[in-house]
C-alpha cells in the first residue's frame, strides 16, 4: 500500500515478508508523519498512471507525488512564523545523483509578508537533507553494507550507482551517530518491537518495512521524511 498524509489515526502497520510491527507517531511529531491514507493515495496515484509504470519509474512517480502532497499541505497552512503571510514558491535547485535528472528542484516556500520572508521547506521523500545522492540510494546502499541482499533491491527494479568506499563509511557513521542521537529517532525507536539494532541502521528499517515492493520503499522514505528538514529532524543530511 502506498502511503499518504492522514489526519486520522497515527497508527500504521509496516512489514511484508518480515515481522509486522505497529508503529505509533513519535511524541513531538505532527500527527500524520507516520500515518498512511492508503486508499486515498492509491486511488490518486493510479489516476496519475503511477501504478501502471514499470519499476523504477513507478517508484519515481510515487515519490514525486508524495513530495508534491507534502508541499501542498505545508503551503496551505501558511507562515507559521508570523501567522499571517501566505507562502510563495521558492524552490531550491538540486543536482541529484542516483535518481531522475528531472529531480533538479526541491519544493520550498517563502513568506510573502514584508518584514517576515521566513523560508519554509516541507519534508521530502526524494531528498535526504542536503545529500547529493537521492534518499533511496543513501538508505539502500548503506543497508547493503550491513547485509541487505542485492536480490531484495533488484525486486524494486533499481540499479544503484557505485559509491566510493569512503563516502559509504561516512554514511554509516551518520546513521550510527547523528541519526541515532537525533530527536527523531529518540522518539521513534521505542515504537519498534523488538528493538532495532542501532549499530546496523538502516538495515533494520529496511527489514521492518519489507522494502521488496515499491509501496513499502515509499513508506520507509515517508517514515524518514521528518529528518529532511532542520526544524523537525535537527540532524538533516550528511
Amino acid at each position: 500500500s502506498v502511503m499518504g498524509m492522514a489526519a486520522a489515526s497515527p497508527i500504521c502497520e509496516i512489514g511484508g515478508g518480515w515481522r509486522r510491527r505497529r508503529v505509533k507517531s513519535p511524541r513531538g511529531l505532527p500527527r500524520g508523519d507516520l500515518s498512511f491514507a492508503v486508499s486515498s493515495v492509491n486511488n490518486k496515484a493510479a489516476g496519475n498512471g503511477c501504478r501502471r509504470q514499470p519499476a523504477p519509474e513507478s517508484l519515481y512517480r510515487l515519490l514525486e507525488y508524495v513530495d508534491a502532497q507534502l508541499a501542498e499541505a505545508l503551503q496551505a497552512r501558511g507562515c507559521t512564523s508570523c501567522a499571517e503571510g501566505k507562502l510563495h514558491r521558492a524552490n531550491y535547485d538540486r543536482k541529484p545523483r542516483g535518481g531522475p535528472e528531472a529531480w533538479d528542484e526541491r519544493h520550498s516556500f517563502c513568506c510573502a509578508k514584508e518584514g517576515c520572508r521566513r523560508r519554509h521547506t516541507p519534508p521530502s521523500v526524494r531528498f535526504l537533507g542536503r545529500k547529493v545522492y537521492v534518499g533511496f540510494v543513501v538508505v539502500l546502499k548503506t543497508a547493503m553494507r550491513h547485509g541487505l541482499s542485492g536480490r531484495r533491491v533488484e525486486q524494486l527494479g533499481l540499479v544503484l550507482p557505485g559509491i566510493d568506499r569512503r563516502l559509504l563509511e561516512r554514511w554509516r557513521r551518520w546513521w550510527r551517530d547523528s541519526f541515532v542521537e537525533g530527536s527523531f529517532w529518540k522518539a521513534a525507536r521505542a515504537r519498534f518491537m523488538p528493538p532495532l539494532a542501532e549499530e546496523q541502521l538502516p538495515l533494520g528499517l529496511c527489514e521492518s518495512f519489507g522494502i521488496e515492493s515499491v509501496d513499502r520503499m515509499v513508506e520507509l522514505l515517508r517514515f524518514l521524511a521528518p529528518i529532511t528538514t532542520v526544524s523537525k529532524g535537527k540532524n538533516p543530511g550528511m
